[in-house]
């Protein structure tokens, strides 16, 4: 296979096949060693049969979206392998046993048509919830087929809108038109393998022949374009995707482009008559300052006339973050994060006041529980003040409540809609939060979830979990599979679970993220390090009792960290990660996240890229000298995102230097790894199982 020619010679490049047949031999005799390992252990079979039990359970959420005022949901179970779609109505779902009605029966469909269908979402023409389109996977990637489905009466349209498989964004403008991005032919899509054209698209019209509204350019990331159906405030946006930080934003009127005079790292978006803007960086404008990580809004259409008074309606602080903004019809809900624990805070536009007051933003915090995490999600974000909020903790199951926005500030949570059982006994369980101290002296906050009685001796089995990249905040959450395989003492000393928030991620917003950008990225990889090193010192656990897990750019700080300091981990699971970063760019949507990484083709920012670089920075077992950890590398033979050549390379590699390696690949999954609950549930009894023989000792 030719290399290219500024590439240092990789004797493992045939890996990067896919589907050739030597690199599928290659994994079929690495799957087969690692299933022979560790499904031959004793805890295995009960351990993955628990798991699968838990992820069928019919006592799970089921997490609902509205559409044409009935609630609809994807689950799957036992006897719904693929899963099934359907629907509800408001007062039925409140009920304890909701009479529902399947939408879309994807076990049928696969068999009828022979295909190996994943659910892949659904797009919908509102307000109306009467037209929608089905996006369906083989295997469970990226790429899917998107075909036109009739809701009410639960069928694919004949003769209706039709894409192939591709990595394709899609949205309505009316009930005979559409929005298209998708691979119309050579040149169509960007470096990173998205669309990189625009097309109005009319019912009954080859596809060949659809107007072509807007042309991003070969490097950007991708190219799409929507349309707003607030009643009253209809506009249709087209969004150049610059890079993954960058972009630029266009309202669509007379068939003309009218660009928003937003920052090119700032995103924006429309609620009724606002603009609202996030801030990845300071911003100077009408001889005001506003800092990184603030909030704004204006009158649209001045904004889009460069006349606007802009209201600062959230403002950072050091210990401060906005996480998500949801809008519902008359109200913005802010999440924030505080020190990497949720609050929230309602907003409404009053349009009564005068002179200076008039249609000025009225904020009131929300009394809600600090046990974790908080989320929420608009129940119809044009028609109803109604939204969902999910309440979580490490070791409090997730309830549900169905809130009203501009209700009575001092009802409280009230009865709640749904709650999740208890799938693990967290019985003399804890959450503790504690800070290391970077390399840098930045100080690193993170989670422990471990036994009240455990003692600080330094021998108790932890696992440390970290991500650390892409502004993605890791924040409390209640994990039934961590639980029930880790966190449950069973009659053993119960395991230690580590979050860490380390650089690189949005937990304290933008400055966070970008202090581990691009040529700073080994302060992401200094965090993590730290908080292993603070673990050690606290004696929570120690080097052989430590074990470290992340997936895809998780992945990378896994692989980053067990080649900077294999002396510091007894254990290391790597998921679906990047690892050559040399070549990480050229494989699948690589091209996407130079923003995050940098480039490695230019010369000055490889010196960086490569210092860290796991594939690169491998050296062969020696006698004297430590040895890596034992590692696990899991990866996916159907991810269309990160190439599962990276994971491939390394454990090949790693094997060749005389280093003890599993690897296990999943021959469906997509990035998440496995499709199914019985993938997911064989999938993490493996992960699981080896970090009990590793640091648990259950040989």
């Amino acid at each position: 296979m030719p290399l290219l020619p500024h590439h240092p010679a990789d004797p493992y490049r045939w890996l990067e096949d896919i589907d050739g047949a030597p690199a599928r031999a290659w994994v079929a005799e690495r799957n087969a060693a690692t299933e022979a390992e560790l499904e031959a252990q004793p805890g295995f079979a009960p351990l993955a049969a628990r798991l699968e039990g838990i992820l069928d359970s019919a006592a799970k959420i089921p997490y609902a979206r509205c559409h044409g005022q009935l609630l609809y949901n994807f689950w799957r179970d036992a006897g719904h392998l693929r899963g099934i779609w359907r629907r509800t109505t408001l007062e039925q779902y409140r009920s304890a046993a909701p009479a529902w009605e399947t939408v879309l029966d994807l076990d049928a469909l696969a068999r009828d048509e022979g295909e190996n269908w994943v659910w892949g979402g659904s797009t919908w023409l509102e307000p109306g919830g009467e037209h929608c389109l089905v996006a369906l996977s083989r295997g469970g990637g990226d790429a899917r087929v998107v075909r036109e489905f009739d809701p009410i009466a639960k069928r694919f349209v004949a003769n209706g809108f039709i894409l192939p498989e591709a990595k394709s964004e899609v949205a309505w403008i009316d009930r005979d038109t559409l929005f298209v991005g998708t691979d119309f032919g050579p040149g169509s899509l960007t470096a990173s393998g998205y669309p990189r054209i625009v097309k109005q698209w009319q019912r009954g019209q080859a596809l060949a022949g659809a107007l072509t509204v807007f042309e991003a350019r070969h490097d950007d990331l991708s190219a799409s374009a929507w349309r707003d159906p607030t009643p009253g405030f209809e506009r249709d946006f087209v969004q150049r995707q610059a890079g993954f930080y960058s972009s630029e934003l266009f309202v669509r009127r007379d068939a003309r482009l009218h660009k928003l005079p937003k920052p090119d790292d700032a995103k924006a978006f429309a609620v009724r008559g606002q603009v609202i803007i996030e801030l990845r960086s300071d911003w100077e404008v009408g001889g005001c300052h506003y800092p990184q990580g603030a909030l704004l809004a204006a009158d649209f259409d001045a904004f889009l006339d460069g006349k606007a008074n802009i209201e600062a309606l959230f403002v950072p602080t050091p210990s401060t973050s906005l996480e998500a903004v949801t809008a519902t019809r008359d109200a913005l809900l802010l999440v924030l994060l505080d020190n990497v624990k949720n609050r929230i805070v309602e907003l409404r536009l009053d349009d009564t006041g005068a002179g200076s007051e008039a249609g000025r933003w009225r904020r009131r915090e929300l009394g809600l529980p600090s046990v974790g995490a908080l989320d929420v999600w608009a129940y119809d974000e044009t028609a109803s003040n109604l939204y969902f909020l999910a309440v979580t903790g490490f070791t409090e199951p997730t309830t549900l409540y169905l809130m009203q926005a501009g209700g009575d500030e001092h009802a409280g949570l009230g009865a709640p809609l749904k709650s999740m059982p208890a799938f693990f006994d967290a019985a003399g369980l804890v959450t503790g939060q504690f800070e290391a101290r970077s390399a840098d002296g930045t100080r690193v906050p993170y989670f422990v979830v471990m036994r009240a009685d455990a003692p600080f001796d330094g021998d108790n089995p932890t696992v440390l979990y970290g991500y650390g990249g892409f502004e993605v905040s890791l924040k409390p959450s209640y994990g039934a599979i961590s639980g029930a395989a880790w966190l449950e003492a069973d009659g053993r000393r119960g395991g230690v679970y580590v979050l860490a928030n380390i650089r690189g991620g949005g937990e304290f917003g933008p400055r966070w993220h970008q202090a581990a950008l691009k040529a700073n990225r080994q302060r992401a990889f200094d965090d993590f390090l730290a908080v292993a090193e603070d673990l050690v010192a606290r004696r929570i656990t120690s080097a052989p009792r430590l074990g470290i897990m992340g997936g895809s750019n998780g992945g990378l700080l896994v692989g980053a960290a067990l080649t900077q300091r294999p002396e510091l981990f007894g254990a290391a699971v790597c998921q679906v990660p990047l690892l050559d970063m040399r070549r990480y760019h050229e494989l699948l949507a690589g091209a996407s996240w130079i923003g995050e990484y940098g480039d490695p083709d230019d010369p000055a920012q490889w010196e960086s890229i490569g210092r860290y670089s796991p594939y690169h920075n491998l050296h062969p077992r020696l006698p004297d000298g430590p040895a890596y950890p034992r590692t696990l590398f899991t990866s996916s033979t159907r991810d269309d995102r990160v190439h599962p050549g990276h994971a491939r390379k390394m454990a090949a590699r790693m094997l060749e230097l005389g280093h003890d390696v599993l690897y296990w690949e999943n021959l469906e999954g997509g990035h998440a790894g496995a499709t199914g609950n019985a993938q997911t549930a064989r999938m993490w009894a493996l992960t699981w199982t080896y970090l009990a023989r590793q640091l648990r000792h259950d040989r």
